[in-house]
């Protein structure tokens, strides 16, 4: 990845740390790993609109 991405922890991740997901957001990409598995954990990367697709179906009364 030629970028240099700025991870935060998820906030539906719980705070025990059992639970961790992290975001990393570009004007073009959500990119989703895992914690527990950091550094090693594959990522995941969404085009924008199919990640804002995707969060609008999961709302709640979707």
């Amino acid at each position: 990845m030629s970028e240099q991405l700025k991870w935060f922890k998820s906030s539906y991740s719980d705070s025990e740390g059992s639970d961790c997901v992290e975001v990393a957001l570009t004007p073009t990409t959500t990119h989703i790993r895992d914690t527990k598995l950091t550094p090693t954990s594959p990522e995941l990367a969404f085009p924008a609109p199919a990640w804002s697709a995707f969060i609008s179906a999961v709302q709640p009364g979707a």
